[in-house]
């Protein structure tokens, strides 16, 4: 094996390789699409949008495509910060997809950029130097995504917007979770919650995301696109729109200096579990007491999980996101190996409103998860070990909602 290969194989190993899971469904961002003539090659690989199981078992199927296809797939994943996701699911989810499906650890690379544009950029131009046909990419921001993406198609080299659309950018295609069917998720779940727990006069701190990720702009179209008739009718009161973040600390100054300059606040809309759990830690300091002060998130993270089942938090968004890695590393491959991806598989458009074009996308389904449905969502597929979710204070939580440790 030579040098090249030897680096390629170390940086694959990013974490272990367990297997998790859930669903599919398309919303508000998807428009027609009329897919190209599709090859006979990619017919017979039966490759759909709702093939992906947490058994990784359609990749499989995809050995075929993988063999006819020659050169490295390189997946370069932004941070580690903005969501645990990245190194605890996506890393290993899609290192299990591309060796299931065929490629060896010299012919794939999967790396974080650690939060820097930078960095990103450089991991995205070495790995295409090194061999690379297909980047799977998870952009920072839309400034070093188009960047990323300029460079590869100068370099005859397609790309796979992975769970963020570059805005501006000039990809093949786009997978993720549909963006604005999270934010429904999310307004309709706090909603459900404000009734649930008999929070009289709302007074509501809404937070968003990143005004630098799309993504962060298709949640809060979802859930204002459901708080807004509260807030128009006097149900509710919108009280303080903080400033974009996906940085926890951040977020956390922006919530206390809300909550001091308006101490009536009574509930809050979080646009994850990440930005959400230092501001439920701090209202706990404050004795504010469980099912009282109505909060969200999304990822189904460890600690989200835990403030849903402690009645801190009304519940989260789950993505599960060993589907979406598995359809991006289908579309990978099928461009690797120069094959129009199936109609079936590619199931929607997303709008890139910079360039004013559809992106031909892969939209899979986010679900609603709270204490009611933790057990039969993701602790049966074991998205997070019911040991760790019911550990010490936790245990009692975990009883009540009919989790077995």
């Amino acid at each position: 094996m030579g040098m090249t290969s030897r680096v390629w194989s170390h940086r694959a190993r990013v974490g272990p390789l367990s297997v998790v899971g859930v669903a599919v469904l398309i919303g508000s961002v998807v428009t027609a699409w009329s897919a190209p003539p599709i090859s006979a090659s990619a017919k017979t690989g039966g490759i759909t949008a709702s093939s992906f199981s947490r058994t990784f078992s359609a990749m499989t199927q995809m050995k075929s495509v993988a063999k006819a296809g020659h050169g490295m797939v390189a997946a370069i994943l932004p941070d580690t910060v903005s969501s645990a996701r990245y190194t605890e699911f996506d890393a290993p989810f899609l290192t299990t997809a591309l060796q299931t499906a065929g490629l060896s650890s010299s012919q794939f690379v999967v790396e974080n950029a650690e939060g820097s544009d930078s960095t990103e950029l450089t991991d995205a131009q070495e790995a295409i130097t090194d061999g690379a046909r297909v980047l799977i990419m998870d952009p920072l921001d839309a400034g070093v995504g188009t960047s990323i993406e300029h460079y590869a198609k100068a370099h005859g080299v397609k790309v796979v917007d992975y769970d963020r659309l570059t805005l501006g950018g000039s990809r093949d295609y786009y997978v993720s979770f549909n963006n604005v069917k999270v934010g429904q998720l999310i307004g309709n779940g706090f909603v459900a919650c404000v009734n649930a727990w008999k929070v009289k006069d709302p007074k509501v701190v809404v937070m968003h995301g990143a005004a630098t990720d799309n993504n962060a702009t298709l949640f809060a179209e979802g859930y204002m696109s459901v708080l807004k008739p509260y807030f128009s009718s006097g149900k509710y009161k919108d009280v303080v729109n903080t400033a974009d973040t996906w940085d926890p600390p951040t977020a956390l100054t922006e919530f206390q200096g809300a909550y001091t300059a308006h101490p009536s606040i009574n509930a809050a809309v979080f646009p994850n579990d990440e930005t959400g759990a230092p501001i439920i830690t701090y209202l706990q300091t404050l004795h504010i007491k469980a099912k009282t002060f109505p909060t969200t998130g999304q990822d189904a993270t460890l600690v989200g999980l835990q403030n849903v089942l402690s009645g801190y938090q009304c519940g989260t968004v789950y993505k599960p996101i060993y589907e979406e890695a598995q359809a991006a590393v289908a579309l990978a491959l099928y461009l690797r190996a120069g094959q129009t991806p199936p109609a079936a598989l590619v199931n929607a458009t997303t709008p890139d409103t910079v360039e004013s074009v559809n992106v031909p996308s892969v939209l899979l389904t986010p679900e609603w998860v709270t204490a009611k449905n933790m057990a039969s969502t993701v602790v049966a597929d074991d998205f997070v070990p019911a040991f760790q979710l019911c550990a010490g204070s936790y245990a009692k939580d975990c009883k009540a909602a009919g989790i077995h440790s």
